[in-house]
């Protein structure tokens, strides 16, 4: 049988699925419970997601963060970053890089992201194809 795609999903893409979850969103969140690709994270981009579920503009109580943590996590494959990271593409954006380490550390097929900066990255070397949902969907989600 053949393994999943393994997959990095930035932190929006994931709010996306959790917190909107209609159109492509929706199908990213069946296509990660569905095993259609093993979702990816580390500590780092883990911690983000906690972290931003906190945002006020999303109003969420901590029982509903949990609920939203609890319908992704178990999904997750963990990849731990050793320290140092490796060594991945020069990118705009600090903030992108845990994103990039995890690709490279946990031999991700594909990143997903709506983040300029790392969609820039796209076709760059020692990295994998960077896509975003609707690319995801078509490669990996349809039929």
């Amino acid at each position: 049988m053949k393994r999943p795609p393994r997959v990095v999903l930035d932190t929006n893409v994931v709010l996306s699925a959790l917190i909107f979850g209609g159109g492509p969103a929706a199908r990213v969140r069946a296509g990660w419970q569905s095993g259609r690709f093993a979702p990816l994270a580390s500590t780092s981009t883990a911690g983000e997601l906690a972290r931003v579920l906190r945002y006020p503009q999303f109003g969420l109580s901590t029982a509903e963060q949990e609920e939203l943590l609890a319908d992704y996590l178990p999904w997750v494959h963990v990849v731990h970053v050793p320290d140092p990271p490796p060594k991945v593409p020069r990118c705009r954006d600090p903030f992108d890089l845990p994103f990039l380490h995890l690709a490279v550390a946990g031999k991700a097929h594909v990143l997903v992201s709506g983040d300029r900066d790392l969609l820039a990255l796209a076709g760059a070397s020692n990295i994998c194809a960077i896509l975003t949902v609707h690319e995801l969907c078509r490669r990996y989600l349809e039929g």
